[in-house]
């Protein structure tokens, strides 16, 4: 058994600066609600290997997790995938980024599957997955959208 999310949001601005900024962990804390902190835990060439914070949820709880990144910037691709898996019995999740029209097409497909003593199911987890994700991505859009805005507005110097 397998659960299955796909998301993709229109960014207006060009695909290289979309890769660098949603591409940048340290930065991540700044870029999603829903994180504290990145610690950077190992980098080994396009691999990054840290761990994720969030911020306390409604009860209190502060949930965390190493997770690894394999950047292909050639091919503008992430592979992840949560190695501390929590209550998943695993976690993979692609980034793809494509240029459309004068903006770029940022898409996360997250496959993963719930333990079966976790306290909620696939189903419900698809569910808050897209419902977080859309949220992240429309936060993450406007966030970029104006660091590219605010950087097209500063004069080049000769």
């Amino acid at each position: 058994m397998m659960a299955h999310t796909e998301n993709s949001i229109l960014i207006d601005a060009e695909i290289g600066f979309v890769w660098m900024t949603t591409n940048d962990l340290e930065g991540w804390p700044g870029l999603f609600t829903e994180y504290a902190s990145v610690e950077i835990l190992e980098h080994l060439g396009q691999t990054f290997r840290f761990r994720l914070t969030m911020h306390p949820d409604p009860d209190g709880k502060v949930w965390s997790w190493v997770s690894e990144r394999t950047l292909d910037p050639d091919k503008y691709r992430v592979e992840a995938r949560r190695v501390e898996p929590g209550p998943f019995e695993y976690m993979n999740i692609e980034w793809t980024y494509e240029p459309e029209g004068t903006g770029t097409r940022m898409r996360w497909v997250q496959d993963f599957h719930m333990r079966p003593d976790a306290p909620v199911d696939d189903e419900w987890m698809t569910n808050n997955i897209n419902n977080n994700t859309r949220r992240e991505m429309g936060v993450i859009r406007d966030k970029v959208e104006r660091a590219a805005r605010a950087v097209s507005a500063v004069p080049e110097q000769a």
